[in-house]
């Protein structure tokens, strides 16, 4: 079977990041692709099935290292009947819209009803993949809820019932994802008096399923603390989350003060209040980023580069 696809492609198929496809290939033996002269990976078509096939089957409580080496008959057995192999790719067989998803998560969210919303999150990760139920779903449901948040809709109580459901499911699903010894350490927070912290949560998926050891600090630290976590950790980079209030008056003299402290560790910020303060992120240095595909772009560049002007 010719062999064609290359790494980047295969992510985007799979859902899973080329780093965890490089270490389940080098650790596992979970797929063999071939290499071009410049000795650059390719994917064949079984090759991709096969990944499909061993994330779904991490997905629902398998250990990659005891299913990584059966034949794809057998991890085709693992996979629960929701899913079907066409074309090389598993489809669900209910409906499985991302919007769906979305709408189902925010009734849970609305009648605080737990066993809902964690249901909803787990099969939108069978049909949409890791990267693609950060992408999809949690992100636009961390807006809505801010949204719902601010009309008056929802409560904080909602917010912060919404975070912790959020949280365990993230942390549950990171574990797929374990990053070798040595693997780049970013630091994740939302500086002083931002108090929602769904973002810095997705954030904190995002970079753990790119390979990166995450230190996540939680809502409203103040630069100092920050900074003398990332002083200690090492971190090769520090993620801020701001969403609300966009007009803190002490959210520059936060920035300014953390740039000092870190003066050689890129700092990036995202939410959606970054824009409010764009004209001190410029005047420190600290990269906005416009969204989640922004934020894991230069993460990747970062991680290959070691920093980025």
């Amino acid at each position: 079977m010719k062999a064609s696809h290359a790494i980047r492609a295969v992510a985007l198929e799979t859902g899973l990041s080329p780093h965890v496809i490089r270490i389940w290939e080098k650790r596992y033996s979970a797929v063999c692709p071939t290499r071009t002269g410049t000795n650059r990976r390719l994917y064949s078509a079984e090759d991709v099935e096969r990944l499909l096939l061993l994330r779904e089957a991490t997905q629902v409580g398998h250990s990659i290292g005891a299913i990584a080496g059966l034949p794809t008959e057998a991890l085709r057995k693992l996979i629960p009947p929701i899913a079907v192999k066409e074309k090389g790719r598993l489809e669900p067989l209910a409906s499985g819209h991302s919007d769906e998803f979305l709408d189902g998560c925010i009734d849970a969210v609305q009648h605080l009803n737990a066993r809902k919303l964690e249901r909803i999150l787990g099969e939108a990760a069978l049909f949409l993949g890791t990267q693609g139920v950060l992408q999809r779903l949690i992100a636009p449901l961390a807006q809505k809820i801010g949204d719902l948040w601010r009309d008056g809709t929802l409560t904080a109580a909602h917010e912060h019932f919404a975070s912790a459901i959020i949280r365990i499911f993230l942390s549950h699903s990171a574990k797929s994802f374990v990053g070798v010894a040595g693997a780049p350490v970013i630091v994740i927070a939302t500086p002083h008096g931002q108090l929602h912290e769904l973002g810095a949560l997705l954030v904190a998926a995002a970079a753990a399923n790119l390979g990166w050891s995450v230190t996540y600090l939680g809502a409203s630290l103040p630069a100092t603390e920050i900074a003398g976590a990332a002083l200690l950790n090492r971190a090769r980079a520090v993620a801020l989350s701001i969403v609300y209030p966009d007009d803190d008056p002490r959210m520059e003299t936060e920035l300014v003060q953390l740039r000092h402290m870190l003066a050689e560790v890129p700092i990036l910020v995202g939410g959606r209040a970054t824009p409010a303060y764009a004209a001190t992120l410029k005047k420190t240095g600290i990269m906005p980023q416009k969204d989640l595909n922004d934020l894991c772009a230069t993460l990747e560049k970062i991680r290959a580069s070691g920093t980025i002007s």
